[in-house]
């Protein structure tokens, strides 16, 4: 069923303001709910964030807050 754009326009021009109001506020959540769903089906391509982080060159050396403690014998 396909309505036309002036059919469309007529019949919300014969309701009052304030539930016109209320069309153009749920066209609004549909268009935006809409949205959201084309953008949650992105898959990001494999190495696509290569360069962004870097990991220390001392990354696997311990930490200068556990000496204390990696010294302990237990």
């Amino acid at each position: 069923m396909s309505i036309s754009e002036q059919a469309l326009i007529k019949k919300i021009s014969s309701l009052p303001e304030n539930v016109q109001e209320e069309i153009i506020n749920f066209i609004d959540f549909l268009t935006q709910k809409h949205q959201v769903k084309i953008d949650s089906h992105i898959i990001p391509e494999y190495g696509s964030l290569k360069g962004t982080f870097r990991m220390a060159d001392d990354f696997d050396e311990p930490l200068e807050d556990f000496k204390e403690y990696m010294s302990r014998d237990f």
